[in-house]
């Protein structure tokens, strides 16, 4: 069935099981993988190939994070004439038969004149066991794109990295994703681009992946129980100011101001889960917010947050 060629990529970071175990679960699909690229961002590189192996790695102890490393494999994916790069967060396990599933949709649906730019599965939280939602815009707003499992596939503006199957026939006609936002809103930039140049961004339901999003908290406030996400102080900041940035720029018109105050809510909304449960780190977490924030306001984008 496969008549692709196929680069998987994995972004590595400090934890050597997680990347193992994604690696089995590409290896182990039903369609078999061309190759498997490794952009390893730990200080020590602990991820190695035998002489026989389908791996390429590349050590970086500096740390591009997710987009500098993505940027490196698609590049090199393209210069070697690939047709799809499939892309994984180390935490990250598709089923068997995943590539399977997005490979005849795209054939399917490409038979149609159907331009595709990313496919991708449905990603289920490991530890939820909720659906990871993709990102629509909504006029000032980045919000989850409602799961629709009655569904074969939906479209969405921007799927999560992890489990991103990219047209690398697409990709070549927008810039590469942006190396400045390092992590956070990488794939939403990158998605968003795509579907301002003419191509359908899906999510396909039948098609599944399981992965680790963050590290969810149960809390019960008036009664109702809910998760809450447990961040580091580093995620934080990169989470509030790639948001509070690309928000303020995609809103167009009198949609900038509210984009503004949206982002100023969401600012005081995250420090008061943090103070009410998140002990560890508390005012570091909060001043992460707080400059977040204000550096996406400015523009000021980068690898700042040490």
């Amino acid at each position: 069935m496969n008549q692709f060629k196929i680069l998987s990529y994995i972004t590595a970071y400090e934890d050597e099981q997680a990347v193992n175990s994604c690696l089995s679960a590409i290896k182990n699909q039903s369609i078999p993988i061309t190759n498997i690229f490794i952009v390893d961002n730990s200080s020590n590189q602990s991820i190695t190939r035998s002489t026989q192996d389908t791996l390429i790695i590349e050590h970086h102890p500096e740390n591009l994070g997710v987009s500098g490393g993505l940027n490196i494999a698609l590049k090199w994916a393209i210069k070697h004439n690939y047709d799809f790069i499939w892309t994984f967060d180390q935490d990250s396990l598709p089923t068997t038969n995943c590539l399977e599933i997005l490979l005849g949709v795209y054939q399917k649906l490409s038979a149609d004149n159907y331009q595709i730019g990313i496919i991708a599965p449905t990603p289920m939280d490991t530890k939820t066991q909720e659906v990871v939602q993709g990102a629509v815009f909504d006029r000032y707003y980045f919000i989850g794109c409602e799961h629709q499992e009655d569904l074969e596939l939906y479209e969405c503006d921007a799927p999560i990295t992890s489990g991103s199957l990219i047209n690398l026939a697409a990709t070549k006609t927008i810039f590469f994703p942006r190396a400045d936002l390092f992590i956070d809103g990488v794939d939403i930039d990158y998605g968003m681009r795509l579907k301002k140049q003419g191509f359908h961004n899906i999510i396909v339901t039948q098609a599944i992946m399981y992965h680790n999003f963050g590290k969810p908290i149960q809390i019960k406030l008036f009664n109702q129980e809910r998760y809450i996400q447990k961040y580091s102080a580093l995620r934080h900041y990169y989470i509030c100011r790639n948001h509070t940035y690309l928000e303020t720029r995609y809103a167009q018109g009198c949609y900038r101001l509210i984009s503004l105050l949206w982002r100023t809510k969401y600012m005081v909304y995250t420090i008061f889960w943090i103070s009410l449960y998140d002990a560890e780190g508390k005012f570091v977490k909060i001043w992460a917010c707080l400059l977040g924030t204000y550096h996406g306001l400015i523009g000021k984008l980068g690898k700042l947050w040490r």
